[in-house]
């Protein structure tokens, strides 16, 4: 177990580091920092003088490992566009973006698998025909179009909704929540519902899929033989160990929600890291370009090590595998 942990550790590092070299190139070739800065009237004596200061004119692995030594600090330099630490930032929009991807997760999780589950055991009624129809819409149906037309039906039309915004939040220390307000929970409700849709969709097929290649193996047909009910046999055993692929791709997914919520947060105008992202590559703020990069990256390698983790506890066949191959 310690070995696949550190095992683990080292190949996250490895990833980490080239995620770095990544963001550090983002300085070297798209814009130049100090032109942002100082604009385009400065004299080469103030260009070559500022370059001095950020230690621009220090050879590229020497600035490659302070760029290193302070990413791993948190501290990415300032905002070219709003001339703020990138770190406080990042720090104010980090909580509106993970309370809305961990939304769309458990809805994604709470509503996909007993979908799943139904579409499985009732294959070939006409509830199941319809949940699979529905999951290839939803799956087909592009993120700002669904969020396009939540905002039309529920904000526009029929008025249940707000259509953008985070609404009103609690402070907690440097963690600002919407979920503890009636306003937070009405503004998270259609971009939540955005968000989770695709993920929804793609649990319910993959819980389906899972359900009916477990109910064919020998130790379903062996725990029928014994007597047991279809709930015990359904539910005890099927769905216990269809359970462990989809374990692995929802911790994927997860990742995939916190990064890939730009689209959503832009039709929602949601304030949260998604957004800032999409101001900076407009504005070409590479620091803050280079901050989401590196954060993202460490957000995908923490989720992939703890499921890696809970995938070796859970399932006992690769416990059996490791003490065979010691």
């Amino acid at each position: 177990m310690l070995a696949f942990i550190l095992r683990r550790l080292v190949q996250a590092l490895i990833v980490m580091v080239s995620v770095a070299l990544i963001a550090f190139m983002l300085f070297q070739y798209v814009g130049d920092p100090v032109v942002f800065l100082l604009g385009q009237d400065a004299t080469p004596e103030q260009i070559r003088q500022m370059r001095a200061d950020l230690g621009l004119d220090q050879p590229f692995f020497v600035q490659f490992w302070h760029f290193l030594l302070n990413a791993a600090q948190g501290e990415f330099g300032l905002s070219l566009r709003q001339g703020a630490k990138v770190s406080r930032l990042i720090t104010e929009r980090l909580p509106a973006t993970l309370e809305l991807s961990v939304v769309a997760a458990v809805l994604s999780l709470v509503i996909g698998i007993p979908m799943g589950v139904y579409a499985a055991l009732k294959r070939g009624t006409f509830t199941s025909q319809v949940f699979m129809t529905l999951s290839l819409l939803g799956v087909s149906l592009p993120t700002f179009l669904i969020g396009i037309l939540l905002i039309l039906v529920f904000a526009v039309h029929l008025g249940w909704f707000p259509s953008f915004g985070r609404g009103d939040v609690v402070q907690i220390g440097w963690w600002t929540s919407g979920l503890l307000t009636p306003k937070g929970w009405l503004h998270i409700t259609l971009p939540a519902i955005t968000l989770a849709i695709f993920q929804l969709t793609l649990i319910m097929r993959l819980v389906r899929a899972e359900m009916l290649e477990v109910l064919r193996t020998d130790y379903i047909k062996f725990a029928r033989a014994r007597g047991l009910t279809n709930r015990a046999v359904h539910f005890g055993h099927a769905l216990k160990n269809t359970l462990v692929p989809v374990m692995t791709i929802t911790g994927l997914q997860l990742g995939g929600l916190i990064a890939f919520a730009i689209i959503t947060e832009t039709v929602f105008q949601w304030p949260g890291m998604g957004l800032l992202f999409i101001q900076a590559v407009t504005f070409a703020d590479i620091p803050v370009m280079a901050a989401y990069l590196c954060l993202i990256a460490l957000i995908f390698v923490v989720i992939n090590l703890i499921v890696d983790l809970l995938y070796f506890v859970v399932d006992p066949r690769l416990r059996a595998e490791k003490a065979g191959g010691h």
